[in-house]
C-alpha cells in the first residue's frame, strides 16, 4: 500500500495508445510521471520531451525507480515486459489483450499472485460511463447485438480483429452475464491483411441469451454500438458518443400498452482516464482493480474459442 506519497509511474510503449497514457498520467494529482520507455528512441524522445520527463529505450532502466507501470507495447511482448515488474511486486496495468496466449496470460497472473502485485488489464470500455449506466438497466438480457466497425489501422495488425477490437465487447458481455457461452458460431475473413479483418460471432449462453457480435477494421464508417433486448425493454449504448437510450413497454389496465423512454443523462468522462485512476487507487490501497488479470484471461479465452470456431477461410 502506497497511500501517503505521490506515485512514480512510467509508461512503457508510447505508440498510439501509450501516448494517451502519458498525457493523462502527467495531469493526475498524486502522480509523478517518472519516465517514458519505448524501444524506438526517436519516439521515446518525442513523447518524453512533450511531457517534460526522462526517456528510456529499456524498461529495465526504470524498474528500481517506479511504484507502478502501464504497458502498451505490442501484444507479443506483454509477458516479457510485465514479468520483471510483477516479480518485484510492482503494480502493472497491461493493455488488452492481456497476452498473446493463455499460457502467457497464466504466467502473468501467477507472477502477480506470487508477489502480491496489483494487476490490471486495459479493457477500457468497462470504464465507459454509458456502459456503467447500461449495466444497471440490463438485468435480464435475452439478445445482445454489438457492432464495432472502424477504418483500416496502421497498428495492431499482428493480431486478428477478434483480439484487437471484438475483445472489448467480449469483456463487457462476460462481465454483464457472469457466464461463459455454451455454444459458439463464428466466421472471419482476411481482407486487407493476412490476419482476420472482419469477424462475426454468435454466442449462446445457458440462460438462453444470444449475443451477436460483428467487428471490422475495414469499414468506411466508425460504429461502436451495443444493444440489449430484454422482456419489455430495449437499451442502446453508443460507446464513442457515450450516449444511452432506454425504452420500455408500460402495460396499463384496460388500455393499450405504451412505449416510454429516450436518452438518459450521462456524466461523460474519458474512459481511459477513469481506468488509470482506478488502477492507481488499486495500487495505492492494495485492492483489486475493476478489470483484473482473471477478467483479461476470460476475455482472451473466449477470443481464442471464437477464432477456433471460424470457418476454414478465416482460420489462423
Amino acid at each position: 500500500m502506497m497511500t501517503s506519497r505521490s506515485l512514480r509511474v512510467a509508461v512503457i510503449g508510447v505508440g498510439h495508445l501509450g501516448r494517451h497514457h502519458g498525457r493523462i498520467l502527467a495531469t493526475l494529482p498524486g502522480v509523478t510521471l517518472a519516465g517514458i520507455v519505448d524501444i524506438k528512441e526517436s519516439r521515446a524522445r518525442e513523447v518524453a520531451a512533450g511531457l517534460g520527463v526522462p526517456c528510456f529505450t529499456d524498461a529495465g532502466a526504470v524498474i528500481s525507480d517506479v511504484d507502478a507501470v502501464t504497458i502498451a507495447v505490442p501484444t507479443e511482448s506483454h509477458r516479457e515486459v510485465a514479468l520483471p515488474f510483477l516479480d518485484k511486486g510492482i503494480p502493472v496495468l497491461i493493455e488488452k489483450p492481456i497476452a498473446r496466449s493463455l499460457a502467457e496470460a497464466d504466467d502473468v497472473i501467477a507472477a502477480a499472485a506470487k508477489s502480491g502485485a496489483v494487476l490490471a488489464v486495459g479493457h477500457t470500455e468497462r470504464y465507459n460511463p454509458a456502459v456503467t449506466a447500461a449495466f444497471r438497466l440490463a438485468t435480464t438480457p435475452r439478445f445482445i447485438e454489438v457492432h464495432r466497425l472502424g477504418a483500416f489501422p496502421d497498428r495492431s495488425l499482428d493480431i486478428d480483429v477478434v483480439f484487437d477490437l471484438m475483445i472489448h465487447d467480449l469483456d463487457v458481455i462476460l462481465a454483464l452475464l457472469r457466464a461463459l457461452p455454451v455454444a459458439i458460431e463464428a466466421v472471419g475473413v482476411p481482407v486487407l491483411s493476412d490476419r482476420v479483418d472482419i469477424a462475426n460471432a454468435r454466442l449462446k449462453f445457458e440462460s438462453g441469451c444470444i449475443a451477436n457480435l460483428t467487428a471490422s477494421r475495414i469499414s468506411r464508417d466508425r460504429v461502436r454500438k451495443l444493444r440489449f433486448f430484454q422482456p419489455d425493454s430495449y437499451i442502446s449504448v453508443d460507446y464513442a458518443e457515450q450516449e444511452l437510450e432506454a425504452w420500455r413497454l408500460r402495460r396499463r389496465d384496460g388500455a393499450p400498452p405504451v412505449i416510454e423512454g429516450g436518452k438518459l443523462p450521462i456524466d461523460r468522462r474519458e474512459p481511459l482516464k477513469v481506468e488509470l485512476e482506478d488502477f492507481l487507487d488499486a495500487a495505492r490501497n492494495g485492492r483489486l482493480p475493476l478489470v483484473g488479470g482473471q477478467d483479461g484471461r476470460r476475455a482472451l479465452d473466449l477470443a481464442e474459442r471464437i477464432t477456433a470456431a471460424m470457418s476454414p477461410d478465416g482460420e489462423h
